[in-house]
C-alpha cells in the first residue's frame, strides 16, 4: 500500500468515526425525559459499531463521551459536562465504552456475519445495563440515600429493554447495508 493510498484510508477513517460521533448526540438529543432518558442513544451505539466495526465505532463512542465530558452538549436534554458524566444515569453513557470493547471482542472472535453482531449487540445490552445499573445505585445511595436493586431494575432497566431491542434490531437491519456504502 502507498504513502498516499495509506494517508487516504486514516483521513477516510477519522471522518468515518466523526461523522458517527455526531451521529451518537444526535441519537441522544431525540429524548423523551424520564428518570433514565429514553433516547435513540443505544440505536446509535448499535449502529456505530455494527457499521464501522468494533474498533472505529469504539472510537467513535468514545469521542461521543468525550466531547460530552469537556462540555459540549452532546448528552440527552442538550447537556455535557462532567456532572452528567458522574450523575446517577451517568454510567448507562460511559458503560457504551465497554459496550464497544465488548462488541470489538466479539468481532475478532467470531467475525461480522448478521448472527454474530446480533449476539455481541445482545451482550453489549448487558454491558450497560450492568454498569449503568451498579453506578446508579451507588450514586443515588450516596447522594440520596440506599436503594434496592428491584427498584433500581424497575427504573432504569425493565422499561428499556423491549425499546432497546427495537433499536438494536433496526441497526442491524440498517448495518449491513450502511457498512457496504462506508465499505466502497
Amino acid at each position: 500500500m502507498t504513502t498516499i493510498t495509506t494517508k487516504r484510508n486514516k483521513t477516510y477513517d477519522m471522518v468515518c468515526i466523526a461523522i458517527f460521533a455526531v451521529l451518537m448526540a444526535v441519537c441522544s438529543w431525540i429524548a423523551v425525559p424520564t428518570t433514565v432518558p429514553f433516547t435513540m442513544q443505544t440505536f446509535g451505539l448499535f449502529l456505530t459499531v455494527g457499521v464501522l466495526g468494533g474498533k472505529r465505532g469504539t472510537l467513535a463512542i468514545l469521542i461521543f463521551i468525550l466531547l460530552g465530558a469537556v462540555g459540549i452538549p452532546v448528552f440527552s436534554g442538550f447537556t455535557g459536562g462532567l456532572g452528567i458524566l458522574f450523575g446517577t444515569t451517568g454510567g448507562y453513557i460511559i458503560g457504551f465504552i465497554f459496550s464497544g470493547l465488548v462488541m470489538w471482542a466479539m468481532e475478532k472472535l467470531i467475525g461480522r456475519k448478521t448472527w454474530a453482531l446480533a449476539l455481541a449487540m445482545v451482550l453489549a445490552m448487558i454491558v450497560y445495563f450492568t454498569f449503568g445499573t451498579a453506578w446508579f445505585m451507588a450514586v443515588y445511595g450516596r447522594t440520596v440515600g440506599p436503594i434496592g436493586l428491584s427498584a433500581v431494575l424497575g427504573w432504569c432497566v425493565l422499561p428499556f429493554v423491549i425499546p432497546d431491542i427495537l433499536k438494536m434490531m433496526l441497526a442491524l437491519m440498517l448495518s449491513g447495508r450502511l457498512s457496504k456504502i462506508i465499505e466502497r
